[in-house]
């Protein structure tokens, strides 16, 4: 029935109350260093769900500002993972595939008389087909001004016609739309060697500054038809060091279904938190790092049989510039059961 509908199975048999009262603790798990973005989001959507706001209307419409790399679109992924039960239930649509004007009828599907009438739009059908969903809008400022006709509709209605005549809902839906307005603002100044009373300053002139340039690019009345403009903060040196346990955590799980364990030494984590961070482009750079030299690493002695089931891999010493004089596979003790 969940895989027909689209509802998640944890909305018909979780306790909802609790879910919705448990957001933030479940989010700040995952989602590092943005409590103000946490608190917003999750607050718009306990008002949707609580009847206060409107119920045409999506369950909750955002724009997220903020540089590179600071878990805008993790935290669309873990809400999407956390209220719908799968991070499948997160529709990304790249806004720069709609710059131009003929993109548009993608979403909504072709006119009659062009080719690919009949099949539907490419998101009407998927939000048809799975109407519990949260949908990322990724760089919102891109699109054509006939992309915004028909998000003012969605947003204000909770619903756009396709063009099959369908009314397709949106009212299950969550819209998030990331935007790169005011992005030259973060990027002026990395909040490195501040005093905690500067910083505090500095960050607040930065979020004005970035909302007044997201006021010069949209217009009033789509602004006004969103729940709530959130703005990330820039990440801080110490908060990539938790931002890396979360990642080698990821990894550490998906080698564990293989039954393997890894092992990083003290240096090899001091080695990837201070390559992993740039101020100007958050955590990206670290997912890289561990691509490059951990994954792909790991990858290798899967393939050539070095690495079986039972083994566990050891990351020690970083040397000449690679990550690791060398990357151990020893065979674990066997527990011993009783």
């Amino acid at each position: 029935l969940s895989s027909m509908t689209g509802i998640p199975v944890s909305g018909i048999s979780r306790n909802e109350t609790e879910k919705l009262l448990k957001m933030e603790e479940y989010l700040h798990k995952y989602v590092v260093a943005q409590d103000d973005a946490i608190k917003a989001v999750s607050a718009a959507i306990r008002r949707s769900r609580a009847g206060i706001a409107s119920p045409r209307r999506p369950l909750g419409s955002f724009i997220f500002l903020g540089p590179t790399g600071v878990g805008k679109t993790y935290l669309a992924k873990q809400l999407a993972q956390y209220l719908f039960g799968s991070e499948d239930a997160l529709i990304r649509v790249d806004m720069s595939d709609y710059m131009e004007k003929h993109t548009t009828s993608r979403l909504v599907g072709s006119p009659p008389g062009y080719v690919g009438y009949g099949e539907g739009g490419w998101l009407t059908e998927k939000v048809r087909r799975k109407p519990y969903c949260v949908i990322l809008f990724d760089e919102i400022e891109k699109a054509h001004p006939d992309v915004f006709n028909l998000l003012l509709q969605m947003l204000e209605e909770g619903e756009i016609q396709d063009s099959l005549g369908h009314r397709v809902s949106f009212r299950n839906a969550i819209i998030i739309m990331t935007s790169n307005a005011g992005t030259r603002e973060f990027a002026s100044d990395s909040m490195v060697g501040f005093r905690r009373e500067e910083e505090s300053q500095s960050r607040s002139t930065i979020k004005s500054a970035a909302l007044n340039e997201l006021k010069r690019s949209f217009r009033p009345e789509f602004l006004n038809r969103i729940d709530e403009i959130v703005v990330f903060d820039l990440l801080r040196p110490e908060e990539i060091e938790a931002i890396f346990d979360l990642m080698i955590s990821e990894l550490s799980g998906r080698l564990k279904e293989k039954g393997i364990t890894l092992s990083l030494s003290k240096k090899a984590k001091e080695y990837f938190i201070e390559k992993g961070f740039d101020p100007k482009f958050g955590a990206r750079p670290m997912r890289r790092l561990i691509q490059k030299e951990l994954e792909d690493e790991i990858a290798l002695k899967l393939i050539n049989g070095e690495l079986k089931p039972g083994f566990k891999v050891v990351f020690s010493e970083p040397c000449r510039g690679k990550a690791f004089s060398h990357l151990r596979c020893c065979c674990r003790q066997p527990v011993s059961r009783k």
